[in-house]
């Protein structure tokens, strides 16, 4: 299998490869203000992000990739008809990412067309009364950043933090809510899981960056998804704090915080590594969590860990198509860590499956919903779910393999057909009961 470098693949243990009880009310709710939505991400579904440091990757060769991302699902041309189908739904948000890498595809040089593009499909939300929430930095960066070191030098963070200054002095004004990054401890969680890497996934991998280093003539350069945890991680915690003061300070007045993946973490058996897997997994991030507006928590499935750390899915829990366990009981449990532990308004950023049986995907909906629901009735602050995907799209080093999406793209037409399971999420949509 293919290994993928995000949260979906590294849950289902990818991550060597670069070194979900409680009561329920009596009656439905029906919570005022509730953000019902989907998610997407600009190098997932927008195509054709040339300038970027995963499109050298996707097209060198040794690649971790299984194929490149290419036209995506064509979204920036289509993001209209995208956000047709999510208003068709009942929806109201839409969680999307701006792409550093078309805004700054030279170090210094802004483009005003592509931040115009970004005001328009901000407008096309208002227009279809979807609250538009936008992610800074949905794991690519400019090849120009990667080549300087990426999030591996100091200065990344002022350089990030820059982009997030001429970003918002243009598209604040129409932001609903945002965030600094997506699944910001996204590096800590392969710290987590590195037995399930073989040896020649992990030696691509390495291979992959060299060769981009020698093919850009940059020793340093440096990917995300693909380097050093440790250092990353301490940029990435700055770079948040410099960009949450640089959005902040406007213009516009909305809610910044940060995504996390938040895997429920269980101990199995005397003598379990849980709590130092816990703490690898969030270090420093929940501090920051608790000193934005908001905490996303992005839950997939849950992490059994025993004294010498991850082990195998229990015998007997069905998988999803990544291989991970298919465990909706994982979303209560992260909504009660991030509860416990934050205690900020906690937005459900994404959860979703994939699975190519769309019943299962339906199914999946259903089950995390009343997660959501008796958490609510518990009297815990989460004021938002959202579904990974609208779309499926480009799922990382799995390429077009792996399907998340309440709708399916034709990868030669680009034409969509909005699956049975959306109208699953639609009817929880419309009746807003929880």
């Amino acid at each position: 299998m293919p290994l993928n470098p995000s949260r979906r693949e590294l849950v289902a243990g990818a991550a060597g490869l670069i070194a979900v009880g409680g009561t329920t009310s009596a009656q439905p709710r029906r919570p005022r203000g509730f953000l019902w939505g989907t998610a997407i991400s600009a190098h997932q579904s927008e195509g054709n992000n040339t300038a970027s440091d995963s499109w050298l990757l996707e097209t060198i060769t040794p690649t971790a990739f299984k194929d490149p991302s290419g036209d995506a699902c064509d979204s920036y041309e289509r993001y209209e008809e995208d956000l047709d189908i999510a208003a068709s739904l009942g929806l109201n948000c839409y969680r999307f990412g701006i792409e550093w890498a078309r805004i700054e595809p030279a170090e210094g040089m802004f483009s005003e067309a592509a931040l115009d593009h970004y005001v328009r499909v901000l407008q096309a939300c208002h227009a279809r009364k979807l609250l538009p929430i936008v992610t800074y930095n949905h794991f690519t960066v400019p090849l120009w950043f990667a080549m300087h070191g990426g999030f591996e030098v100091a200065d990344g963070a002022d350089l990030f933090a820059r982009f997030c200054a001429r970003a918002t002095q243009k598209l604040g004004p129409l932001i609903g809510m945002a965030s600094t990054f997506n699944e910001a401890n996204i590096v800590l969680l392969r710290k987590v899981l590195p037995r399930f890497a073989s040896d020649a996934a992990a030696a691509n991998a390495r291979a992959m960056i060299a060769t981009a280093a020698r093919r850009t003539d940059s020793p340093a350069f440096s990917a995300m998804l693909f380097g050093d945890p440790d250092k990353i991680n301490a940029v990435m915690l700055d770079a948040h704090a410099k960009a949450y003061a640089a959005i902040k300070a406007g213009p516009g007045d909305f809610p910044v915080g940060v995504t996390l993946s938040m895997q429920e973490i269980q101990g199995v058996g005397p003598g379990n590594r849980a709590a130092q897997a816990e703490q690898t997994m969030y270090g420093g991030w929940i501090e920051a969590a608790r000193a934005s507006d908001f905490v996303g928590v992005q839950t997939y499935s849950r992490l059994r860990i025993g004294a010498h750390g991850l082990i195998n899915s229990k015998s007997g829990v069905p998988l999803t198509d990544m291989g991970y366990e298919n465990y909706p009981h994982a979303i209560g449990a992260t909504l009660r860590y991030a509860h416990a532990h934050i205690d900020k308004p906690i937005y459900l950023t994404e959860t979703g499956i994939a699975a190519t049986d769309d019943r299962l995907r339906a199914q999946f909906i259903d089950a995390t919903v009343a997660e959501v629901a008796k958490c609510i009735a518990e009297g815990i602050d989460v004021k938002g779910y959202l579904y990974w995907s609208l779309l499926d799209n480009f799922e990382w080093t799995s390429a077009y393999a792996k399907q998340f999406g309440l709708v399916a793209v034709d990868r030669k037409t680009f034409k969509r057909t909005v699956k049975p399971s959306a109208r699953v999420l639609a009817a929880h949509a419309r009746a807003n009961r929880l």
